[in-house]
C-alpha cells in the first residue's frame, strides 16, 4: 500500500477548503484517508481575511514522510512553506 499525502476538497462551491490527509494512493480524492495532518483555505477563513491560511501539523507530516509516504507537488509547497520539509530533508541526511 503506497500512502500519499494530499489534498482532500471541502467547502462550498467556489470557496474550497482542503484537508492535508494521508491517504492510500489508490483511494480517490475524497474518499477514505488514514489520518488528517492538518488544513488549507486559499482564499483564507472569510471574507474579511483574503490572505491564504496553512495549518499542518508538522511532527505528523514529518512522521509519515520518514515511513515512505509520497507527497503531492502541491503538498510539497505548503510543507515547504510551513519549514516541515526542511525538517524532514535534515532527518533524512543524518
Amino acid at each position: 500500500m503506497a500512502v500519499k499525502l494530499r489534498l482532500m476538497r471541502m467547502g462550498k462551491t467556489k470557496q474550497p477548503t482542503y484537508r492535508l490527509v494521508a491517504a492510500d494512493g489508490r483511494s480517490p480524492r475524497d474518499g477514505r484517508f488514514i489520518e488528517i495532518l492538518g488544513t488549507y483555505a486559499p482564499r483564507g477563513r472569510s471574507g474579511s481575511e483574503p490572505v491564504a491560511v496553512v495549518e499542518i501539523d508538522n511532527s505528523k507530516a514529518v512522521a509519515w514522510l520518514r515511513q515512505g509516504a509520497q507527497a503531492t507537488e502541491r503538498v510539497q509547497k505548503l510543507l515547504r512553506s510551513t519549514g516541515a520539509w526542511e525538517e524532514f530533508e535534515a532527518s533524512k541526511t543524518k
